[in-house]
């Protein structure tokens, strides 16, 4: 997790949209009215940006007092906040209870369902197949397998890298 734990929850998703932002050192300095207003937006869309990931009313805490599943959700808000058309997710369910992991799997479906494409690589076998489209399986950096959660399931070469020889017997044996 890579919050400003210090500062808000709030001030955490704003930093998110910096990117953004015209304000020069001009209107920094002397706060113009075109610098009040764009702060005024800025603000506006953070609290949007919270709200979709349903942490709204924790704006104001300071982030580092948040429980680990809100400090991802934080996370995935600040990245909503840039605007992007596709997000990298590197193991956002490691370290979640079961709970936080069904809401971290709402909220990449609210995401994927605005229009946003989500490159998600993870071990949860459980989060890959309930929200994917389409999944691509490497092994040892070499790509083994490429379809549907389906046909991933199924896949030989998927069974014998991830789970065992015993199991693709039992498998057969079936």
């Amino acid at each position: 997790i890579r919050l400003f734990g210090e500062m808000s929850v709030l001030d955490n998703v704003i930093i998110g949209q910096h990117c953004r932002t015209k304000t020069g050192v001009f209107g920094a300095i002397f706060k113009t009215p075109s610098v009040k207003k764009e702060e005024k937006a800025v603000r506006e869309k953070a609290m949007e940006v919270l709200k979709f990931v349903e942490l709204d009313d924790v704006y104001d805490e300071k982030a580092k007092n948040l429980p680990y599943g809100k400090q991802r959700r934080l996370e995935m808000a600040r990245a909503l906040a840039t605007e992007p058309e596709l997000i990298l997710l590197d193991e956002p369910a490691a370290g979640m209870n079961p709970q936080e992991t069904n809401q971290l799997i709402e909220l990449i479906e609210k995401v994927n369902n605005m229009g946003k494409t989500v490159l998600l690589i993870e071990h949860d076998m459980k989060l890959v197949m309930d929200i994917s489209q389409r999944i691509m399986v490497l092994d040892y950096g070499q790509k083994i397998a490429d379809g549907s959660p389906e046909e991933v399931r199924n896949d030989e070469r998927v069974i014998k890298a991830y789970l065992g020889d015993e199991y693709q017997k039992e498998v057969r044996a079936c």
